[in-house]
């Protein structure tokens, strides 16, 4: 399985932001299965990153919630607030 790992920051609509670690794959039966394991969110940088601009921000509609359980990861408790 072979990836290339990019950085994104995610804006949601109430001024939150976080930076997002991508892992990029050029099969996509590779990402569905890595996003199988880790429960992540796919990431399309034409649509999710002001329509492909390189250095653009993941403009977020949704409502903003911390990650604290992603898969088989975890923020440990003392980390958690």
């Amino acid at each position: 399985m072979t990836f290339q790992i990019r950085h994104v920051q995610a804006v949601w609509p109430n001024g939150k932001y976080e930076e997002y670690r991508l892992h990029c794959f050029a099969d996509p039966a590779e990402a569905k299965t890595f996003l199988d394991h880790f429960q992540g969110e796919a990431f399309d940088a034409k649509r999710n990153r002001e329509k492909g601009k390189i250095r653009g921000v993941w403009r977020r509609s949704d409502e903003y919630r911390r990650i604290l359980d992603l898969g088989p990861l975890s923020v440990p408790e003392l980390l958690r607030n």
